[in-house]
C-alpha cells in the first residue's frame, strides 16, 4: 500500500532575490547621481526672482550656456566634454541643433557675477542667432536674514 505524504505548503516569501536587486539598484544610483549634476562652477549673483516651474523643467531639459569669470563659454549639450570651453561658432551651431529638434527647449544663461557684462550680452546674442526666442538667467536666491 502506497502511502501519500502530504507536504505542507510553505507560506514564507524568499526575500533574498529582492535584496540583491535593491543592492544593485543602490549601486547604480550611487554611480549615476554625480553624473547628473555636471557643469561649470560659477559664482552666481543673488536675485529675488521667482524660481522656474519644476514641471516645465521636467518636460524639456533646459539648454544652459555658462559663462565663467574669464568670459569663456560652456554649453551643457553636444556630447563633448562639458568642462571644456567652446568658441562662439560652436555655441551657435550646438544651440541651433537643439532648437531645431525641440523649439520649446528652455534656454538659460548661467554667468559668474565677476564676468564682464559684455561677455554675457555676447553670449545672449549668440543664443539669439541660433534661434532662441526667450532666454532666462540662472541666479542664486537672496539670503533672508532670520528675524
Amino acid at each position: 500500500m502506497i502511502r501519500a505524504h502530504k507536504r505542507r505548503l510553505m507560506s514564507e516569501i524568499n526575500v533574498v532575490p529582492y535584496i540583491d536587486v535593491m543592492l544593485v539598484l543602490l549601486i547604480i544610483f550611487m554611480i549615476t547621481a554625480p553624473l547628473l549634476t555636471q557643469g561649470i562652477t560659477v559664482d552666481l549673483p543673488e536675485a529675488g526672482a521667482e524660481p522656474l516651474d519644476p514641471e516645465l523643467m521636467k518636460e524639456n531639459e533646459p539648454l544652459v550656456l555658462s559663462v565663467d569669470k574669464d568670459g569663456l563659454y560652456y554649453l551643457n549639450v553636444g556630447g563633448e566634454d562639458v568642462e571644456q570651453p567652446i568658441d562662439a561658432q560652436t555655441v551657435v551651431e550646438r544651440t541651433a541643433a537643439v532648437i531645431r529638434r525641440n523649439a520649446e527647449t528652455p534656454v538659460l544663461v548661467k554667468a559668474d557675477q565677476a564676468v564682464e557684462y559684455g561677455s554675457v550680452v555676447t553670449g545672449m546674442v549668440l543664443l539669439q542667432q541660433a534661434g532662441a526666442k526667450k532666454i532666462g538667467f540662472i541666479t542664486d536666491p537672496l539670503e533672508t536674514s532670520p528675524e
